[in-house]
């Protein structure tokens, strides 16, 4: 696959009524699928190992993490394991509680969780990691897991987003808004506060005069970008971290085609979603990461720790399959990277 140009200076989204435990165990029951080992009931996998692993995206019916948690389905299979998925179907902070419950419940080996909220869900984390269950975190970061798979680093994800809007806008620059998922999202926080220091330090000209906020809800996001334009008609381009904001705000521009040439829309979001606003015009460029390899990496340090090949310490090393070999890093971190720059000329070349 050729890609128009990747960023690796130093470049989603994300979704609940309160759930009960007893419904979370419903749930997972009816999500679990046997991976290659045949469905060996006890997970165990091809050996004595127990590779019974649940996947916790922020929320369910996003389509960004079901392209993610696809990748991890693929990688379990690959090894052997028993995959489950489970979480709440809005992307609050403590939606995801009642399925990390049922978890330790069910005994499962390990927990890949993509946080809503740094700390929310700390309590029953460290409840797993107490009865020996592994907590992976992916997407975005919590205060309490083993390893952190990160898409791509922070400070690359900002400096990606900052040069696409500052070589629209050019030396005259202007005013722009922002519109994020979830507030409390540690990811998408951490994206906005580097692209406020990137601004601030690089590109004096270009202000930030408004950040909305999505709540990873289709509805909400379209919502949100209406009300920032309306309150801010002056604004020359906005910039969308998230899948489901970036996806809605071109949603809303596209069925407002008097704002077209007028505000310049970019962020992150899947070529699945954004295809058809990039070949209209809407959107010109945008960012974003294999997200089906999120997934998949994710499942790999997951085994890597079950298997004791890892721990988090930095240097420690371990093969993701067909992704070859990663190191953590700092804090415990692995980072996928690159962002990838997608436009017209390669947005029908993904699948997710």
């Amino acid at each position: 696959m050729t890609f128009i140009w990747t960023l690796r200076s130093r470049k989603g989204g994300l979704v609940g009524a309160a759930a009960t435990a007893v419904a979370a165990a419903v749930i997972l029951a009816g999500c679990a699928s046997s991976g290659a080992s045949g469905g060996d009931p006890s997970g165990s996998g091809g050996g004595s190992k127990n590779y019974n692993i649940v996947f916790i995206p922020k929320s369910l019916g996003n389509k960004y993490f079901q392209a993610s948690d696809a990748g991890g389905k693929a990688a379990i299979q690959e090894f052997g394991g028993t995959y489950s998925e489970s979480s709440g179907t809005t992307a609050s902070a403590t939606s995801q509680a009642p399925y990390i419950q049922t978890a330790i419940q069910q005994g499962v080996s390990a927990i890949v969780l993509a946080g809503n909220d740094p700390q929310a869900v700390c309590s029953d984390l460290q409840k797993a990691q107490a009865a020996g269950i592994k907590v992976v975190t992916f997407d975005s970061d919590t205060n309490c897991r083993d390893i952190f798979v990160n898409q791509v680093t922070v400070q690359a994800v900002a400096d990606g987003l900052v040069k696409l809007v500052a070589d629209h806008l050019g030396p005259a620059g202007g005013k722009i808004g922002i519109e994020s998922g979830g507030p409390n999202a540690t990811n998408l926080n951490a994206w906005i506060n580097a692209i406020k220091k990137d601004l601030a330090t690089q590109h004096p000209n270009i202000q930030i005069v408004d950040e909305v906020y999505g709540n990873d809800d289709d509805q909400d996001s379209y919502n949100a970008a209406q009300g920032l334009i309306q309150a801010h008609p002056d604004i020359k381009a906005i910039i969308a971290p998230d899948s489901v904001a970036s996806k809605e705000a071109a949603h809303f521009l596209s069925d407002n085609p008097q704002y077209k040439g007028k505000i310049w829309l970019t962020g992150l979001g899947l070529p699945s979603e954004l295809g058809d606003y990039v070949h209209s015009g809407v959107v010109e460029k945008f960012g974003v990461w294999n997200v089906d390899n999120l997934g998949y990496l994710a499942a790999y340090a997951t085994k890597a720790l079950i298997d004791g090949k890892i721990t988090g310490k930095k240097g420690d090393k371990f093969t993701a399959g067909k992704l070859g070999t990663f190191k953590v890093g700092a804090n415990g971190e692995v980072d996928l990277g690159p962002l990838l720059v997608i436009d017209k000329s390669n947005v029908d070349k993904f699948d997710f």
